[in-house]
């Protein structure tokens, strides 16, 4: 079963699943707003882009690689995005990350996870979405977060992904910051390390 996390709160991530995680997959899932009409005429959804972060620092702070919708792989190749889902449309997850800690560079020590209303909307007019991280192994869900109406902003710091000798903790942050993407996110990412 998995745990629903609120801000704050910290797990282990080898001591949650039972076993060392090799791979963990960040899934962000949402729908487009709903529109009302009127009199049964123009109801429909108004389509909603959040785009899936992963930006990796090293213990000094200096970000050291980022995987986003403009870069779907990481330069070594331990952490790879699905995509860019522009609509929410469909069932589960529309934007995924796979992060294989057993690749990532020895230089990066955090990797924080974050998300950006690319469309401008904010989160206080998103009805459904959260964002989720997998144990690949077996696909068990570890931990769930979610993100509608989390406030009058259009970007999220989600979590952190913090490495502490052989073992990760993840850390559920659900800061708001502004932004379309993550490099207006910067500032704000820095003060989670």
């Amino acid at each position: 079963m998995a745990l629903s996390l609120q801000k704050g709160q910290q797990i282990s991530l080898a001591k949650t699943s039972g076993t060392t995680l090799t791979t963990v997959r960040l899934g962000v899932g949402w729908e487009g707003i709903k529109k009302k009409g009127i009199l049964g005429f123009g109801a429909g959804r108004e389509a909603v882009d959040l785009d899936a972060n992963a930006l990796m620092f090293d213990a000094q702070g200096t970000l050291v690689d980022q995987v986003w919708f403009r870069q779907l792989q990481s330069k070594d190749g331990s952490v790879r995005h699905s995509g860019d889902n522009r609509t929410g449309d469909g069932d589960g997850d529309d934007e995924t990350i796979t992060i294989d800690l057993t690749r990532l560079s020895s230089a990066v020590q955090t990797v924080i996870l974050s998300v950006n209303n690319y469309s401008g909307q904010s989160f206080n007019r998103i009805e459904t979405a959260y964002c989720r991280l997998i144990n690949q192994q077996g696909e068990k869900e570890l931990a769930r977060y979610e993100l509608a109406g989390q406030g009058n902003h259009n970007g999220l710091i989600i979590a952190s992904l913090r490495r502490e000798g052989s073992d990760w903790t993840f850390k559920a942050i659900g800061a708001a910051a502004s932004g379309r993407t993550y490099h207006d996110n910067l500032p704000d990412i820095r003060a989670h390390l």
